[in-house]
């Protein structure tokens, strides 16, 4: 199952193993118990330390899970994870030795203190992008939990559940049959999110992680394009740079193709984002990663979810922006239930249904032509009279046969039945009619909202959240700038954000050099 040349990087990636890991997998009689045992046994087969056992009990599915000394880990897979998931089983089996990128001591002590027990199941699809990262972070998390238990399900081998739980869209990570979220989340929100649904011990090692993280030339705050520019060039300087970041790469992360980075003729987000990390850290730039600012003063002190602290001479912001919600009745009532915002992870769910994308900008009708390719039927919702998109993408909508455009339309509701989305309320601003227009899904692609509310009170934003920056990425406030998505800088590109991250870090440079 696993070619020769996948066992020859195997090999090497497992060569650091140093205690034995036990693949135990259940009997069952489905059809593919024989792929599932003959992958484990071509992974054993690289590394010395990896052995496979059978449990001696039954299952109707493929199945096993990950001992370590013969005790179990708590990590367990329901169905072969082939696909996007064999990277999560493969980082699994090396976190489980203790190697590989794992949380550090602070964000490790938040999971500890998470009240347990802990039992989450998590349904994927081999096909999401967006899957591995949940099923990665939670089978970490329960590397690091005394008491916490994390199984991942493939969704194909097991409709009766994803009926009876109503999911129509992956990941979806459900607790005691509830669903406590579904679709794309990271590291940080995840904790934030078990943190409140469970519960945290307040203990005397929480007030471990409330500590100072130091003092430092610079801090740049965000991991996207603008801070890893920003970094680098303050730390060429010579300046005692950190960088703080809820993930390295930050929105590049969700992004597929890069066609428009000059001198790259064509990349992928991760790709990129990985790069970019490997190129900061080739300078002395502490990073402090899955960290989130609660608030940074004036005094350029910067107090940290989780109750971390640290300062710098200067602050540097670049923490880009999110998705925007509509903020409408059902939105978030049926995430994940038909209400849906990546494409490529959740359109193969609406295989011949009609769906409608709201949103006709660039992302809206890209998301819109995509869809056409797997569903039955696509209706695109702009609120203006004209979709914004790029010409060359309008006469591509237009040129499909099963898509159509509804403009000058204000979307009022996500309606549906208590299990999944029914119809799309909207209101014709032209006439002022209600009109319900009956679907089976809805993909909202409406732009970005500034990652800007942490510093609201501190430096001056538009009405839009922007944070103003002049032309060298000064804000309102000395020795605190801002570059990136995040700023009144327009044309929001990655190319862009570099180069005003790179015009921030010698602005603050220029100042601390010559105005003290």
């Amino acid at each position: 199952m696993i070619d020769i040349e996948m066992k020859a990087q195997l090999k090497e990636v497992f060569a650091a193993i140093e205690a034995p890991i036990d693949l135990v997998y259940d009997k069952s009689d489905n059809e593919n118990q024989g792929e599932l045992v003959e992958m484990l046994g071509d992974i054993a087969s690289t590394c010395a330390k990896i052995n496979v056992k059978e449990s001696g009990r039954t299952s109707r599915s493929p199945s096993f899970r990950i001992e370590r000394g013969e005790k179990p880990t708590g990590i367990s897979f329901r169905g072969i994870p082939g696909g996007h998931e064999f990277t999560s089983l493969i980082l699994a089996l090396l976190n489980t030795d203790g190697k590989g990128k794992m949380p550090d001591g602070g964000i490790a002590t938040r999971i500890r203190n998470l009240k347990g027990p802990i039992r989450i199941r998590t349904f994927i699809s081999l096909t999401c992008e967006n899957c591995p990262d949940v099923v990665q972070a939670l089978n970490q998390m329960t590397l690091i939990h005394p008491d916490f238990q994390h199984e991942m399900i493939d969704g194909g081998y097991f409709s009766d559940e994803v009926t009876t739980l109503g999911i129509q869209g992956v990941p979806s990570v459900i607790v005691d049959s509830k669903m406590i979220h579904s679709g794309r989340i990271h590291f940080l929100d995840l904790l934030t999110k078990l943190e409140e649904v469970f519960g945290s011990e307040t203990s005397s090692a929480l007030s471990a992680v409330a500590q100072d993280l130091g003092h430092f030339d610079v801090v740049v705050i965000g991991g996207g394009p603008a801070g890893a520019s920003a970094a680098i060039y303050s730390a060429r300087k010579g300046l005692k740079t950190a960088l703080l970041a809820e993930r390295m790469g930050g929105q590049v992360q969700d992004t597929k193709g890069i066609e428009n980075l000059i001198s790259v003729i064509y990349t992928e987000g991760p790709q990129l984002s990985e790069q970019m990390q490997k190129h900061v850290l080739s300078y002395p730039v502490k990073i402090f990663e899955q960290r989130r600012v609660s608030h940074l003063s004036r005094e350029k002190k910067l107090f940290l979810e989780g109750g971390e602290t640290l300062s710098g001479d200067s602050v540097i912001i670049t923490t880009g922006a999110k998705w925007r919600e509509l903020g409408v009745k059902g939105e978030k009532e049926y995430l994940g239930r038909g209400v849906a915002y990546c494409p490529h992870c959740d359109g193969p769910f609406y295989k011949g249904k009609k769906i409608a994308v709201v949103g006709g900008g660039n992302s809206g009708v890209e998301a819109a032509i995509d869809l056409a390719g797997i569903a039955g039927e696509v209706v695109l919702f702009e609120y203006n009279e004209t979709l914004k998109a790029d010409q060359v993408l309008v006469d591509k909508l237009n040129s499909l046969p099963n898509t159509s455009v509804v403009t000058s339309a204000r979307t009022q509701e996500l309606v549906g039945d208590g299990q999944k989305i029914t119809a799309i309320d909207y209101v014709d601003r032209v006439t002022d009619n209600l009109v319900h227009l009956p679907i089976d899904g809805v993909f909202v692609q409406i732009g970005l909202l500034p990652n800007s509310g942490f510093v609201k009170e501190t430096v001056q934003l538009t009405k839009f959240g922007e944070i103003v920056v002049d032309a060298k990425g000064h804000t309102s406030v000395p020795g605190i700038y801002a570059a990136g998505d995040v700023t009144t800088t327009p044309y929001k590109q990655i190319v862009i954000a570099m180069g005003e991250g790179a015009k921030a870090a010698l602005a603050a440079f220029e100042d601390r050099m010559y105005h003290g």
